[in-house]
C-alpha cells in the first residue's frame, strides 16, 4: 500500500483524503471563479456585479474555510491542543467574516436593483446557517478558548459543538446547492434544459460542492483518525473516567 509514503504519526490513508479535499477545495474555488468570470460578467463592489460577490464569498467562508477549520483537529495531531484549537477557531472566524461580506453584497445588491430579500428557501436556509455559525463559534470561544468553563461544563458540551460543527458544514453546502438552482432558473431559465455550457458549469459545481462534503465527512467521522489525547490532556481526564469513552488512554496501535 501506500503506507511507506506516509509519516509514522499519521495513520494510513489520512493523508490522502486531506490531500483530496484540498484539490476538491480548490477546484471549487475555481470553478466557481470561472463560472462568475465566464457566464456572469466577473465580480465588482460598486456596480451591477455586487451579486456576484456572493456566490463567490459563501463558497469560500462558508464551505472551503469551514471545511479546513473541521479538519485541524485531524490534521495537527500531535500539536499543542491550545494553539490547535486557537488555529480552528482562527479559521471559522476568518469564514464568518468573507461569508458576512457575501451577505452584505447580496442585500445590497438586491436593495440597489430593487429585488425583495429573504423570501426563498435558500434565502431562509442561508440565514440560518450564518446565524447558527456565529452561535456555534461565540460558544466554542466561551467553552474552549477561553478559561473560566469548568472541565465538566466543558465535556457536556463538547458532543454537542462536533454534532453542529458537521450539520452547519452540511446545511451550508446545502443552501449553496440550492443558491446555485435559484441563480441558474433567474439567469438562464430557458435555455438551461438545453444543456448549455453554463448549466453543464454550474451543476459540475454542485457536484463537485457535493464530493468535497462526503470527503470531508469521512474523514470526519472515522474514529481512528480522531486526534490521539496528548500526555497533558490524559492526566487532566484521569479523574474523568468517563470522558475516555470507555476506551483505553492512547491505545497503542
Amino acid at each position: 500500500g501506500m503506507d511507506g509514503a506516509l509519516p509514522a504519526t499519521s495513520p494510513a490513508g489520512l493523508s490522502a483524503y486531506v490531500a483530496v479535499s484540498q484539490l476538491l477545495g480548490l477546484t471549487l474555488l475555481v470553478t466557481t471563479g470561472a463560472w462568475l468570470g465566464r457566464y456572469r460578467g466577473g465580480v465588482a463592489w460598486h456596480s451591477s456585479l455586487q451579486f456576484n460577490i456572493h456566490p463567490l464569498c459563501m463558497v469560500l467562508g462558508m464551505v472551503f474555510l469551514q471545511g479546513d477549520a473541521l479538519l485541524v483537529y485531524r490534521v495537527f495531531r500531535h500539536e499543542a491542543k491550545r494553539s490547535t484549537k486557537a488555529l480552528h477557531a482562527l479559521l471559522h472566524g476568518l469564514a464568518l467574516v468573507i461569508a458576512l461580506v457575501g451577505i452584505v453584497a447580496v442585500f445590497e445588491s438586491h436593495r440597489t436593483k430593487g429585488i425583495p430579500n429573504m423570501y426563498s428557501l435558500h434565502g431562509w436556509c442561508g440565514m440560518a446557517a450564518f446565524v447558527l455559525y456565529l452561535l456555534q463559534w461565540l460558544l466554542g470561544c466561551g467553552f474552549f478558548l477561553f478559561p473560566g468553563a469548568s472541565f465538566s461544563l466543558r465535556s457536556r458540551y463538547k458532543p454537542h459543538h462536533v454534532f453542529f460543527g458537521i450539520a452547519l458544514f452540511v446545511l451550508s453546502i446545502a443552501t449553496c446547492l440550492l443558491g446555485i438552482t435559484e441563480m441558474l432558473l433567474f439567469n438562464i431559465r430557458d435555455s438551461y434544459s438545453h444543456f448549455v455550457p453554463e448549466g453543464i458549469l454550474a451543476n459540475t459545481l454542485g457536484v463537485l460542492l457535493v464530493a468535497f462534503g462526503l470527503v470531508m465527512g469521512y474523514v470526519l467521522t472515522r474514529d481512528d483518525w480522531k486526534r490521539p489525547p496528548l500526555a497533558e490532556e490524559l492526566a487532566l481526564s484521569m479523574d474523568f473516567k468517563t470522558l475516555t469513552e470507555g476506551e483505553s488512554p492512547g491505545g497503542g496501535s
